[in-house]
């Protein structure tokens, strides 16, 4: 088969790979159909983040059921699944509270010798990791690309939301206007958020952030559009989500906090410094979040798709196919797309 494989900074190409196979009895064989290209795997495209070269990528794959171990119970050949970008077993205390990502059967694409960005991949532990989508919207394009971001970003987004104790009628900042920024803004909204104010630095993106339901939007840098969002939550909001993870990003979450405010962070972290710690300490202001337990909001989230109240598509500015993913790596590097759509199998 063919996949997306890292050969160092900036070099992303597209090998044979040999085909995965059932090697475990819980495992399952997906046949790709959909994938992305995720805001965190420019990290290491930009040599910003250890890689090991020669290893596949991507983390966000849908597709159909081609084969199944002999333990699998939830789907079967046929099935149309997505899966998050974690794997977990479902059935360790961690999972079962709700916290996959800490799952102790658990690992992440990155661990396997197939990436999400291929045309096969092995899910291991599949009944606690896979999620079917119902019959009736398998081959629904719409509906297929309004849940890929469950992946991933839009469970991010909502898990931000979710730490930040977003709750009907609150003021919400969202610091960073990308894939997951942009998901938060739909994720604040949807628990209930009076006001939302978008922080980015990309008009197309900001515009994006009012049409999920931004009612503001901060675009300057720096100081000053710390001083712009304080101003326009007279002294800061009680819930911020920071969505980046770059130093700058979450050195703004601490200063727009108000006292006592929660800011719920899921950009992972690149930092040299942590001097905004002794912010969040001085305001009593908590810091809670990390990697997305995406599998535990999979279900509701998919409610929400399916019924037509959450659409996080337009997040896909760009799609190519399987041998366009190094293109699609250089797009978004270049900043003109905000996520690309990779359709494979189809």
């Amino acid at each position: 088969m063919n996949a997306a494989i890292y050969r160092g900074p900036g070099d992303i190409r597209i090998e044979d790979r040999p085909d995965p196979h059932i090697e475990e009895s819980t495992d399952v064989v997906v046949r790709v159909t959909h994938t992305a290209i995720c805001g965190s795997d420019l990290w290491f495209y930009r040599g910003e983040e250890d890689r090991e070269t020669g290893s596949p990528v991507g983390h966000e794959p849908m597709g159909i059921v081609d084969a199944v171990g002999a333990d699998v119970r939830s789907v079967e050949p046929g099935d149309r699944v997505f899966a998050p970008f974690a794997i977990s077993c479902g059935e360790c205390e961690f999972c079962r509270n709700g916290l996959q990502t800490a799952c102790v059967n658990g690992r992440f694409w990155g661990d396997l010798d197939c990436g999400g960005q291929g045309e096969q991949i092995r899910v291991p532990q599949a009944d606690g990791t896979l999620v079917r989508v119902p019959d009736r919207y398998a081959d629904d394009e719409d509906t297929l690309q309004a849940l890929l971001p469950l992946t991933d970003v839009m469970g991010t987004g909502h898990h931000a939301a979710v730490s930040a104790d977003v709750s009907p009628g609150d003021t919400v900042v969202v610091v960073g206007d990308g894939a997951v920024g942009l998901c938060g803004v739909l994720a604040a909204r949807r628990l209930g958020a009076q006001r939302i104010i978008a922080m980015g630095h990309h008009d197309d993106r900001l515009d994006m952030a009012r049409d999920f339901g931004a009612t503001a939007t901060v675009s300057s840098r720096g100081q000053q559009a710390i001083e712009e969002v304080n101003t326009l939550t007279h002294g800061g909001a009680n819930h911020v989500l920071e969505c980046v993870g770059a130093e700058s990003a979450l050195e703004t979450a601490a200063q727009i906090v108000r006292p006592g405010g929660n800011i719920g962070y899921v950009g992972v972290p690149h930092i040299e410094s942590s001097e905004f710690v002794s912010q969040l300490f001085a305001k009593n202001a908590s810091f809670t979040g990390g990697p997305a337990p995406v599998r535990a909001y999979a279900e509701e989230l998919m409610a929400d798709v399916l019924q037509g109240t959450l659409d996080p598509s337009p997040i896909f500015t760009k799609t190519v196919d399987l041998d366009g993913i190094p293109e699609g790596y250089a797009a978004m590097d270049e900043r003109e797309a905000i996520k690309v759509l990779v359709t494979v199998n189809t």
